[in-house]
């Protein structure tokens, strides 16, 4: 027991159960409590989420920290290059037009034949994107650089002819099957392939973002580029596509060589920038909605999740009268005046758990709590009631932990009246008036009451609309006729992306389940460190602590650039069309993509966001600009200063909003969230001290908490009064009791069945070349249709006697038999 740094009355009470559990020789309490512990420590998270990370964190994390030695190489090859041209002078040193007329000479030295002259050339572009590091002083002057650099790269046409080279590489059958034979995979196999994407990396990243000292020139040169990566341009479909190619050929094992995590990197910043980041698209929705002239958003959620803290209330003043009635019953008091550091820390104890755990541990305060089963009525006031005014027990100086208010404003669908007002009429009336939801005879005035208010905060989603209409086309094909679809970066997307959508899905889910930390390596797992590991395999302890802390970081990012992919694929298509989102989000389902994002957080999460997986002085720019101090193993050890991993609780935020998206409002994936015991897993999530996380368990825990029994929620009130504090309110939803739909039967397949049924309709109305064949008017009349130009192909003319002899003359023609039939 590790309860020496905790406070007295929390040791207390562990000590009364601390033989009993000694005496079954068991690690599970014992695992827990070192997490409790931990979990106590842990300060809140300054954690500001957004699109990415800092410019030089996010360049930082292209490059592995085996890669190192090839920045001295890129200046090398540049330098050999530079001087016999421009002797005696330096690059920043040269005016505009000499800059220009270099950069063309390079692109003209891309067009060689030779394949080592060729990657000479590429690296030199390289290092120019780089920002020309060995000519600067400090790492700000090296980012200024690059951004000079990359948009000169942009404006003289680099990025196109490093795309017709990409797809050489990508098509190089020798090098796929070389790789293919070759027992392990190293740095060198994928050389060619990595200088490229480096480049268009840099020019995509330091393109995206926009600064305010931007010349106008910059400003245009960014839209085109944006235009242009987002329109199929590329052998007619969008560059994003051209990678997801890149993707499906590496987990089909048939390119092993590829580096998937700067591809991974390049596909992510690609679609952000074509499609638009998480503000764009709250903008997007608010044009949206006045498009289809809906009310206003009631609140921005972007700031309302900024504003929020993470959830560590004090002892409350209903625990505390709780406390004084418990020892005037005289029990000893199972809640001490500690604390509550993240939500039943120490209340761990769930019908969920594994079997085993569930047999041989029992929490105390659940055997000794409440009344035969029955919620606490002190407990109850904290779910149905705002929190109350602070009596005068409560010291004035905490005042200010309650919230003035509840976050979010509640939201009703009309499903939701229309439900309300069927039950009011068969209890009252007898009957029902179908999807009436304005006839009010024969009600009560409290129902009068009860629907005023539900209609004061009815909302209409945008994906509602959509489905109206698309029902509204389906039954009136004709009469409606064709939709006006908006040709945006998301349609096209879309377009590009439906032949091939589930083995896009599938690959993506794979590399993510490579790359999870709870990821077992087996035989027949795909290898994703084939741009990691170097060609010889580290000999000294150093190198080999270097080298495990690259692939831990390898991995890190690559569940980074998934995640926010993955994240940004289901808003963009939800806004764009529902039907879109939904066939995204049944793929993601098919492929076990909830248990997988449950398997991910099956670890010490507090474990995962504090790893230190990084050398600061082997990150880039710093290691081009400063001398490089010498590694030792305790240095490596140290790791860097930061509080938490930014990249990894950026994941697990996203991996969570993923799980929302696919579960709203569809009971048998809910049910699929209790059949695979996610609530004690989501429980051990509440530990970071983090807002918007917290704020994405709490919904997952909501969706549930009526399927999880009345002993789960009486055992676990902090959580649902977190729940109550911190997640929207759905007037009509009874998420605290489940007095009714606990028992509703669900079927998975039917459910998932009647959907794919809407998205297949939708598909074919909207896609299908073919469609209305069965409409179309029928042609009689004999000159119309002989008049009719036919499209011939191009080389027809070359073999036009030959088709008379064989089609015209050599057939013979009764003429006789013709007269005699009319």
């Amino acid at each position: 027991m590790q309860g020496e740094d905790m406070e007295v009355p929390l040791l207390n009470n562990l000590n009364d159960n601390g033989d009993r559990l000694r005496s079954k020789g068991k690690d599970v309490f014992k695992d827990q409590q070192k997490e409790s512990e931990s979990s106590m420590e842990s300060p809140n998270l300054e954690f500001e989420y957004g699109d990415t990370d800092t410019l030089m964190a996010e360049l930082s994390e292209l490059y592995s920290y085996t890669e190192e030695p090839e920045f001295a190489l890129n200046r090398d090859y540049f330098e050999e290059d530079f001087r016999s041209h421009d002797r005696g002078r330096r690059w920043i040193e040269l005016s505009a037009d000499e800059q220009r007329a270099y950069v063309m000479r390079l692109l003209d030295d891309l067009e060689v034949t030779d394949r080592d002259k060729r990657l000479k050339v590429a690296r030199a572009i390289l290092y120019l994107a780089q920002g020309v590091f060995d000519e600067c002083d400090a790492e700000a002057d090296v980012l200024r650089w690059s951004r000079h650099n990359v948009f000169l790269l942009y404006d003289m046409g680099i990025f196109t002819a490093l795309l017709e080279l990409l797809s050489m590489e990508i098509d190089n059958n020798q090098a796929c099957s070389s790789a293919v034979r070759k027992p392990a995979i190293s740095l060198a196999d994928s050389t060619e392939l990595r200088v490229l994407l480096s480049i268009m990396y840099l020019m995509v990243e330091t393109i995206r973002l926009q600064t305010e000292d931007d010349r106008p020139e910059w400003r245009a040169a960014r839209e085109a580029f944006k235009t242009e990566l987002g329109a199929p341009l590329y052998n007619g479909e969008p560059f994003s596509l051209l990678l997801f190619t890149m993707v499906t050929k590496f987990c089909s094992m048939n390119a092993p060589h590829f580096p998937m995590k700067k591809v991974l990197l390049l596909l992510w910043k690609t679609i952000l920038f074509t499609l638009g980041g998480f503000e764009e698209l709250q903008e997007m929705k608010v044009r949206g909605r006045e498009r289809l002239n809906l009310p206003p958003l009631p609140e921005d959620s972007i700031k309302v999740v900024r504003a929020m803290r993470a959830a560590s209330p004090p002892a409350s003043a209903m625990e505390l009268i709780e406390q004084q009635q418990q020892q005037k019953r005289g029990r000893r008091s199972r809640r001490p005046l500690v604390k509550q550091d993240s939500l039943d820390t120490y209340n761990e104890r769930d019908p969920f758990k594994n079997d085993d755990a569930r047999d041989e541990e029992e929490d105390p305060e659940d055997a000794d709590s409440g009344i035969e089963g029955e919620v606490d009525p002190l407990d109850r006031d904290v779910i149905i009631q705002p929190p109350p005014p602070p009596p005068p027990l409560r010291p004035p100086t905490e005042r200010v932990n309650f919230p003035k208010g509840l976050p979010w404003a509640p939201k009703v669908r009309e499903k939701d009246i229309e439900h309300f007002l069927e039950t009011s009429r068969n209890k009252f009336i007898g009957f029902t008036l179908g999807n009436d939801t304005e006839t009010l005879v024969g009600l009560p005035r409290p129902i009068h009451e009860s629907v005023k208010t539900l209609k004061q905060h009815k909302y209409i989603s945008i994906a509602e609309v959509q489905m109206k209409r698309e029902e509204e086309l389906q039954q009136c094909p004709l009469s409606l006729g064709e939709e006006d679809v908006d040709e945006t970066p998301a349609e096209t997307m879309y377009l590009g992306m439906l032949p091939n959508l589930s083995q896009y899905v599938i690959a993506l889910l794979k590399l993510l389940l490579a790359a999870a930390p709870t990821s077992k390596a087996k035989t027949d797992s795909i290898n994703i460190l084939a741009d990691v590991l170097p060609e010889e395999m580290p000999i000294t302890v150093l190198q080999s602590m270097k080298l495990g802390i690259d692939v831990n970081r390898h991995k890190e990012i690559i569940v980074k650039a998934i995640s926010a992919l993955l994240l940004l694929l289901l808003k963009h298509f939800k806004l764009n069309h529902i039907y879109q989102f939904e066939i995204v989000s049944q793929h993601l389902v098919f492929a076990n993509c909830i248990p997988l994002i449950l398997k991910f957080f099956n670890q010490n999460i507090m474990s995962y966001i504090s790893a230190k997986n990084s050398i600061c002085v082997l990150d880039f720019p710093h290691c081009a600009v400063h001398e490089m101090p010498e590694l030792t193993a305790e240095s490596l050890e140290a790791g860097d200063s930061n509080q938490f991993c930014w990249r990894n609780l950026f994941s697990c935020i996203n991996l969570l909003r993923i799980l929302n998206k696919l579960t709203k409002w569809k009971h048998s994936r809910t049910m699929m969230l209790v059949v695979f015991k996610s609530a004690p897993i989501l429980k051990r999530a509440l530990k970071v001290k983090q807002a918007m996380m917290q704020l994405y368990v709490l919904k997952l825990l909501k969706i549930q908490t009526k399927y999880l029994g009345r002993q789960w929620r009486k055992s676990n009130m902090k959580t649902m009064s977190a729940i109550y504090q911190k997640v929207r309110h759905r007037l009509n939803d009874d998420w605290a009791y489940g007095n009714d739909i606990d028992a509703r039967p669900w079927d998975f397949q039917a459910e998932e069945c009647a959907l794919r049924e809407g998205i297949e309709k939708f598909n074919s109305r909207r896609y299908d070349k073919n469609k209305n064949g069965d409409f179309a008017p029928v042609d009689n009349c004999l000159q119309s249709v002989l008049g009719q130009r036919v499209d011939l192909p191009e080389d027809f003319h070359y073999s036009y006697e030959m088709w008379l002899e064989r089609e015209v003359f050599s057939q013979p023609i009764e003429w006789e038999g013709l007269l005699q039939e009319q």
